[in-house]
């Protein structure tokens, strides 16, 4: 009996412990966080890679359409001027995509930006599935992304699956497709660091064509 009161006692926090991350930014802040960019409507999908050999740490798409956001499912950046939806991120300006990335990259890991021409139509289709989707379960970055990609025109065939490397070699696979490849030798995620920095500014590290 006290081995069966010790599990009962002890199976809402293993729950928790595997369960998704429930924030949820309020309405006010995520209307004075929103960003337009001037670049065209695009869907960009964010591969996190190990080095040297090659496995997938991450998957995660950033949306450029009637605002832009980063659906991070499952993901760990977090910034104090980025309200954030379940996994949704909103208010992704310039200098915020580079601190996303600049977090991801270090010694240990690169980041693939590969980016695909959309139709408004399809990138803001796009949001709206992020935003419905809810937030991900631990190691469901590359399930999620796909999910979300699935659902629109022109991308029906993502494949299903938690690797990362999987979803980025079909998505080079799309016609118009567009690569960089971010490197960064510093040992962690410069973290603390840039959170010190006005609006997340961090150095515009060139990027290598894939």
């Amino acid at each position: 009996m006290k081995r069966r009161a010790f599990l009962a006692a002890s199976l809402p926090a293993l729950l928790a412990a595997c369960g998704a991350d429930n924030i949820w930014a309020s309405d006010e802040v995520v209307r004075q966080a929103r960003f337009v960019s001037d670049q065209p409507p695009s869907i960009t999908l964010f591969t996190v890679i190990g080095i040297p050999r090659g496995q997938g740490g991450h998957s995660a798409l950033m949306i450029n359409g009637s605002q832009r956001v980063i659906f991070d499912p499952a993901g760990s950046w977090n910034h104090p001027h980025i309200p954030e939806r379940h996994d949704v991120l909103y208010g992704i300006t310039d200098n915020y995509r580079r601190f996303y990335i600049d977090y991801h990259a270090r010694s240990t890991y690169w980041v693939a930006e590969d980016t695909v021409p959309v139709s408004r139509e399809v990138a803001d289709l796009a949001i709206a599935r992020a935003e419905a989707s809810g937030a991900a379960n631990k190691s469901f970055c590359a399930v999620e992304s796909s999910g979300v990609l699935r659902g629109l025109p022109g991308f029906e065939g993502a494949p299903s699956g938690f690797s990362p490397t999987k979803l980025r070699r079909w998505f080079l696979t799309l016609p118009g497709v567009t690569s960089q490849r971010h490197l960064d030798g510093d040992p962690a995620n410069n973290h603390d660091v840039l959170l010190k920095q006005k609006d997340g500014v961090v150095t515009n590290r060139p990027a290598a064509p894939v």
